[in-house]
């Protein structure tokens, strides 16, 4: 039996990003779990877990929070000012000139 010869493409993955809609402090674990196909409740879980084990996970989290980009978010939505923040110390560190959502 041999191959097809034109096989279907890998379906196309989602950019990493933090969650616009599923989220509970910054979007991270939203974020990852659109990106992993994990559900969000298994990232937070885990998050809440390595937290007490050695407290590293909230280092990362706020890292992850900074670092990964936001989601697009609708003009009307209300932006509050850690997300503002967020959002500014991302645009230094990726080097987008972007301004921040008032």
């Amino acid at each position: 039996m041999t191959a097809p010869l034109n096989p279907a493409p890998a379906p196309a993955r989602p950019v990493l990003r933090r969650s616009g809609t599923d989220r509970m402090a910054g979007g991270v674990c939203g974020g990852l779990a659109e990106y992993s196909g994990i559900d969000a409740v298994l990232w937070r879980v885990g998050f809440v877990c390595f937290a007490f084990v050695g407290g590293s996970a909230v280092l990362l989290y706020l890292l992850l929070w900074v670092l990964l980009p936001p989601a697009p978010s609708a003009a009307d939505e209300p932006v509050s000012a850690a997300e503002r923040l967020a959002r500014r110390i991302n645009g230094a560190v990726s080097g987008s000139r972007q301004r921040p959502a008032a």
